[in-house]
């Protein structure tokens, strides 16, 4: 879909265009861009409340500033659309978050415009004022540096780390608080409150706007506004809801609330405040969502809402939803009602993502016993390990990539200690059109070499519910579950629960010929394979190992002492994952093998379909049956 013929955004193809333009067609731009937004993410789904809520920010930012020269910093990336498309990427943004399109986050590599790559939250303020001290270090001190952070991704220590150092700094850094009080799902915590006395406070907004009317109400101070926040600093600090204002007290000076939507005010404000050295923040309130009424009144679903009608909203609807298999999160939030039901010391934890792991289930029937803690996975740990050390049996979920910011709580918080918390780990393995940033293939081989820990991961949905019984049952201890985005097979919710032996896989399929060993979800390809194989008189095995660590040594031996040609299979890096572990214990018990293992290879996958990156990385279904034709010369 290519922009209409005529309008003012058909024009713009780099900022430099967009300067060209008087500052009262900047509303009707915003108008156009918020609208291609929405007809292209309706058919080639995305983020896309975020994106439709920094519409007129982004116009405001990129007349006034010099990018790339001047550098814009995103965080997280969800609101990073409007900017793709006014830095040279419109006519493509149709390919977006597409195998071989353009990414759905900013990317560095892709444009000179990504001043930094971001997928996952709170880390714009470090890199802006990284920046921020290099410039001043090579003199080039005329140069701007801007993060733009929500105020989800505030609620994560390494914002405030980061705005404890700008404090001090004293470098020329500007901060835009994007405040929709709202990430993926409804912000929590003390924070959040206090953006929104600021945003509701009578006394302090009617200050506000003296001050606007002398530093943004179109009278074109200049430098001399310099003067006049020097002049008014001791008041804001002492009228802002008669208390410390919290930014000003890390030495921030703090603009704002002001109107997001209001592209002609925010231009001159933002005009105004690059002329103010040091350390600032300006406090934006946006509505995500905005410009789709159906998006603004729902912003959690329409996050990502997958494809809808570009006109009325409504999201489009399988025919076919009924007879799918439950997702992997449906069962998850579901099973820990269940077995919360049946004991009292399980606890739920989740790090701002209730919803798209479905602990939200929990939340709304267990409020006492479900935690969302914001996007804080250090702390999401060590609270569980907290909670554990107190007799309860925390389960905490995470996103398996997002688990990579909280690995030595994981380390130095429970597992030395020997706490019994269970990790959920979602979006384990490739998860598609997010790309790099988001696929959780790295969490099997950098558990794997911690100790005291159990690394499980389920064929299918039924196997889920079994590990999650299993890890809350007396003396589990640090008990890893790894598990897709997405669904699986069919099952009966009926069946009981059933205790597994710990370190003990399966054998799905007995065989002549190679043996496949596998972990998790991706076993079903290496099942789907062997049936194709059988049509062609190929008699393979297939084994679920269902623990990485301890791994069944047992089975294994059972393997060697049968196969002498092995294929390993995981949805995770090979280096030092399934296959590591299985070569590694052929070495030490001196078994001579043939071991080809199949998994995501030493590079960063980029976005696309499962499919489509499974083929890449050469563990689809046709790349397993390929693989066992050539292992026995076929």
């Amino acid at each position: 879909m290519h922009v209409e013929p005529g309008t003012l955004l058909s024009s713009i193809d780099y900022p430099i265009d967009l300067k060209k333009l008087k500052i009262n067609q900047l509303p009707q731009l915003s108008d156009e861009l918020r609208r291609y937004i929405i007809d292209v993410i309706s058919y080639n789904p995305g983020h896309l409340g975020s994106s439709l809520g920094t519409v007129e920010l982004t116009v405001a930012l990129h007349y006034i500033f010099n990018a790339p020269y001047d550098k814009l910093i995103w965080d997280v990336g969800h609101q990073a659309y409007p900017h793709k498309i006014l830095t040279g990427r419109k006519d493509i943004f149709y390919t977006n978050r597409m195998y071989h399109g353009i990414s759905g986050f900013p990317k560095m590599s892709e444009s000179e415009y990504d001043a930094f790559g971001v997928g996952h939250s709170s880390t714009s303020i470090s890199a802006a004022l990284g920046m921020a001290v290099a410039s001043a270090l090579k003199n080039e001190n005329n140069r701007q540096h801007v993060a733009i952070i929500g105020d989800g991704s505030m609620t994560a220590g390494m914002a405030f780390e980061a705005l404890n150092h700008a404090g001090v700094a004293k470098s020329n850094l500007l901060v835009i608080l994007n405040d929709n009080g709202i990430s993926i799902d409804k912000n929590v915590g003390a924070l959040s409150e206090y953006l929104t006395k600021i945003t509701t406070s009578k006394s302090y907004n009617r200050f506000k706007d003296k001050v606007w009317y002398l530093l943004g109400g179109g009278s074109p101070y200049g430098k001399s506004s310099r003067a006049v926040v020097k002049q008014l600093g001791n008041a804001l600090k002492t009228t802002l809801l008669r208390k410390s204002n919290l930014f000003e007290s890390l030495n921030f000076r703090y603009f704002g609330p002001i109107d997001g939507h209001d592209v002609i005010r925010l231009t001159k404000i933002l005009n105004d405040l690059k002329n103010i050295p040091g350390p600032k923040i300006l406090h934006v309130i946006t509505k995500k969502g905005k410009g789709l009424e159906k998006a603004e009144q729902d912003p959690i679903k329409y996050h990502a809402p997958g494809t809808f009608d570009r006109k009325t909203g409504e999201i489009t609807k399988s025919a076919c939803k009924d007879r799918l298999a439950p997702k992997y999160q449906t069962v998850f939030g579901r099973t820990i009602i269940e077995l919360a039901e049946a004991n009292n010391r399980i606890i739920g934890i989740t790090p701002a993502m209730p919803s798209g792991c479905s602990l939200n289930l929990m939340m709304e029937k267990m409020p006492d016993r479900a935690f969302d803690v914001g996007i804080a996975e250090q702390h999401a740990v060590t609270f569980s390990a907290g909670m554990a050390v107190q007799g309860m049996i925390p389960f905490c979920n995470i996103y398996s990539s997002f688990m990579q910011r909280a690995y030595d709580q994981v380390i130095h918080d429970v597992a030395l200690q020997k706490l019994n918390v269970v990790f959920c780990l979602d979006r384990g393995g490739l998860v598609g059109e997010d790309g790099a940033t988001h696929h959780g293939v790295f969490d099997l081989a950098y558990f794997r070499s911690i100790p005291n820990i159990t690394i499980a991961s389920p064929l299918n949905e039924q196997e889920l519910r079994n590990m999650m019984y299993t890890a809350q049952l007396d003396n589990a201890g640090c008990f890893v579950i790894r598990y897709p985005r997405g669904r699986g097979v069919m099952f009966d919710w009926k069946t009981p629960f059933e205790k597994l032996q710990t370190g003990k896989g399966q054998i799905i399929k007995e065989g002549s010929s190679i043996a496949i060993l596998s972990i998790g979800h991706i076993g079903n390809s290496a099942i789907k394979a062997a049936e194709l194989l059988m049509a062609e008189n190929i008699d393979i095995a297939v084994y679920d190992m269902r623990f990485l660590k301890p791994i069944d040594e047992d089975l294994l031996d059972q393997i060697f002492k049968k196969h002498n040609k092995l294929i390993t299979l995981e949805d995770g890096v090979i280096i030092g994952g399934l296959g590591s572990a299985v070569m590694e214990f052929a070495v030490e018990r001196h078994y001579k093998a043939a071991i080809k293992r199949l998994g995501v290879p030493d590079f960063f996958v980029e976005q696309g379909s499962i499919a489509e990156l499974q083929q890449e990385c050469g563990f689809d279904v046709g790349s397993i049956v390929k693989t066992v034709k050539e292992m026995l010369g076929n």
